[in-house]
């Protein structure tokens, strides 16, 4: 479903796919041996924010590429907003990415973002994405 390959795969497992493609719910297993934490940081390892946001978007472009009527299509960060960060994610943790959709307008959409771990709410925001045309993106 998604076009991200390894190192920058950040979803291990879609867990849950509600059939209107506006809700997704993926898995994240956190291990020591991600190349981000030999440098970030190498005494106290802690998984940077901005990665845990990219694995909510990715979630959120399986459940919403991956559907049917979005075939040929690349969902892309465009922005984020309110993002907040309740404690570190950590070697071991398993990162529970839920991501619902609350607006879409033409290519242009938004979605509630949440991350969490064991239960408890680890980051939480709003994620605003462009869908394009894979064949229409210029470099």
């Amino acid at each position: 479903m998604l076009p991200h390959r390894y190192p920058l795969n950040l979803v291990d497992r879609i867990i849950e796919i509600a059939e209107d493609g506006k809700r997704a719910v993926g898995i994240k297993c956190v291990s020591a041996n991600e190349p981000f934490f030999q440098g970030h940081f190498p005494d106290f390892p802690v998984m940077p924010g901005v990665l845990i946001i990219e694995a909510l978007a990715q979630c959120a472009g399986a459940a919403l590429v991956g559907g049917a009527d979005m075939g040929g299509k690349l969902a892309m960060l465009a922005g984020v907003d309110g993002f907040r960060f309740r404690r570190p994610v950590v070697p071991g943790d398993v990162l529970r990415l839920e991501v619902t959709l609350t607006k879409l307008r033409g290519p242009i959409g938004k979605v509630a973002a949440r991350a969490l771990v064991e239960g408890d709410l680890v980051a939480e925001g709003e994620i605003t994405f462009a869908i394009a045309d894979r064949d229409r993106i210029a470099f």
